[in-house]
């Protein structure tokens, strides 16, 4: 869909929001939208180590915050509108390349049409080889896994660990994308439509699938050489293991990541396997053939109930894996072997 430069963000029809913003350039589906144009580049040596950015915690716990002020964030919902207003504002204030990939779904229970949309935002947007960051950014209809059965069926849930936390940290990591320089171009996506489940055989991933079938089927015009997942990153007992389908996928990513940790202190950052997961990098992985890995806290004890609120949070945690993420960007490994 082709959108009048002059039309403002707001008065785009939630349902079909194709591009947003302060000169976007990003490629989706093979077209080209805008004009391009990345931040200027400082020489190398130029900036100074006192001068080198740092990930504040407390900022990207105040966007888990303000997320969850907004409360359920379900796809479709008004709450979810209200989201993308404000992730699409921020990073556009930021100078990133916004775009909201927009498609349907179909409402698990009433089998009427959802309109979702993931978001993209790009940085670097020449470049034709990217890295991929990503979460999910929508919440599961229900604590279903509370205790209280009550809360369980009709209860309140708002997502602070699952869903706003990865959202929190990639707004707060977006004011540092200028200053730093990637061996590769980095794209931000949010997936709508993670979670869009009342029953346990009802489809999860609805957006990482439809950006995964995209890719492989209509090629941007990019390639993406890798990908991390974050996803649950702020309990405040952090606790990262490696985990399986991503030692399986994309070994060499997981053993980077881990290891930069390491060389920082940061031992949240467990170099042990531990939880099998289904998540949105198996669509990546196995759709798209992009080596995506998990960076994710399985033992959470709020998982899927009402107490997932901030009070359960850690801008310590947020700034830990911020540290260790700031800094694995301007140390990118290597594409990864095939196989490897």
């Amino acid at each position: 869909m082709n959108l009048n430069p002059s039309q403002d963000f707001h008065s785009i029809p939630v349902a079909r929001r194709a591009i947003l913003a302060a000169g976007a350039g990003l490629l989706l589906g093979g077209q080209a939208m805008g004009k391009e144009g990345d931040p200027v580049e400082k020489k190398s040596g130029e900036r100074k180590a006192a001068d080198a950015p740092q990930f504040d915690g407390k900022r990207a716990f105040d966007h888990l915050k303000t997320i969850c002020d907004i409360g359920p964030r379900q796809s479709g919902s008004d709450g979810m509108d209200k989201q993308q207003r404000l992730i699409a504002d921020h990073f556009s204030k930021l100078k990133g390349k916004v775009a909201f990939q927009s498609f349907d779904a179909p409402h698990p229970q009433t089998g009427r049409p959802v309109s979702m949309n993931n978001i993209v935002v790009s940085w670097h947007p020449k470049r034709e080889e990217r890295v991929l960051l990503c979460c999910h950014y929508d919440t599961r209809p229900l604590p279903d896994r509370d205790s209280n059965p009550r809360v369980a069926r009709s209860g309140v849930f708002v997502g602070a660990n699952d869903g706003a936390s990865g959202v929190g940290f990639l707004m707060e990591l977006g004011r540092h994308m200028a200053a730093i320089e990637p061996r590769f171009g980095v794209d931000f996506v949010l997936f709508d439509g993670e979670e869009l489940v009342f029953h346990p055989n009802d489809r999860y991933f609805l957006g990482s699938e439809y950006f995964a079938k995209s890719y492989r089927d209509d090629p941007p015009g990019h390639r993406y050489v890798y990908g991390v997942l974050l996803d649950m990153i702020a309990d405040k007992r952090l606790n990262l293991y490696q985990e399986v389908n991503s030692l399986h996928y994309a070994r060499p990513i997981v053993q980077s990541l881990w290891s930069k940790a390491a060389e920082l202190g940061v031992k949240e950052f467990i170099p042990k396997r531990k939880h099998e997961v289904r998540d949105d990098h198996l669509p990546l992985n196995e759709i798209a053939k992009i080596p995506t890995i998990d960076v994710i806290d399985f033992d959470y004890e709020h998982w899927h109930t009402a107490q997932d609120i901030p009070a359960n949070c850690s801008a310590g945690s947020l700034a830990k894996v911020g540290k260790v993420v700031l800094a694995w960007l301007q140390d990118l490994p290597d594409e990864p072997a095939p196989g490897a």
